[in-house]
């Protein structure tokens, strides 16, 4: 089955968090390009404001040819890194026009800067979701996996919603990953209760027989890594 932006999460602000290399800023990227594409004013906010290894204020072009308000703590400098949050982030929370997505911090201590927010965030309708990927040796065990999440709730004050599968080997993906993802998913959405929205695939993946129980979301190659700069 495949998923459209709207179909991984319907909230009106969504928030993505998620170990530092999970690919949280490569599905942030494409689920606001997702609710661009499918009639929905759009804005996206880069709050990975404390270590970011990658940084969705470096697609501000793509992002912003596409119809999407970019809300970014550098904006003159997509490789600088500063350490505050721009005022205009309320206007996510206060314009009920429009649907917000927000690239929080790799750990808990990135997703901290949102506690800040915390109550106007949980006055709307908000959703947070955990990206998850099996690759990175910090959450590749479910109840690792399931720690780091409950974590980013306490620093954070907020309710995660969903967990998104995104784990890849990058050009080396292959199905089976993606498998092994969707298994690690599944053990820890029954160990915390929350559901997994989606299993996030290069577009290539769409046809995939083997995948075809999943709910896929596809998504393009956007973000760059740093060496590639």
């Amino acid at each position: 089955m495949i998923l459209t932006s709207d179909q991984v999460c319907s909230n009106r602000v969504v928030l993505v968090c998620g170990h530092y290399g999970t690919g949280k800023t490569e599905f942030a990227v494409n689920y606001a390009l997702g609710l661009a594409h499918e009639g929905h004013a759009a804005m996206l906010a880069d709050v990975d404001i404390v270590n970011p290894y990658f940084r969705s204020r470096e697609r501000k072009k793509l992002l912003e040819g596409a119809g999407i308000r970019v809300i970014s703590s550098s904006q003159e400098c997509s490789d600088a890194d500063v350490p505050a949050l721009p005022a205009e982030l309320l206007t996510i929370l206060e314009n009920r026009e429009i649907r917000g997505v927000m690239d929080v911090g790799g750990d808990p201590v990135g997703a901290r800067v949102l506690a800040r927010f915390q109550p106007k965030i949980i006055a709307e309708d908000y959703n947070l979701l955990f990206v998850l990927n099996a690759n990175r040796p910090e959450v590749r065990a479910a109840e690792a996996a399931a720690a780091y999440l409950r974590s980013i709730e306490a620093v954070t004050g907020l309710v995660c919603g969903g967990i998104v599968n995104n784990t890849h080997l990058c050009g080396e993906t292959t199905p089976e990953e993606i498998l092994k993802g969707a298994e690690l998913a599944g053990t820890v959405s029954r160990e915390t209760g929350i559901p997994v929205v989606c299993h996030v695939a290069e577009r290539r993946f769409a046809g995939e027989e083997s995948l075809a129980g999943l709910k896929l979301f596809p998504i393009d190659i956007y973000m760059k890594k740093p060496w590639e700069l």
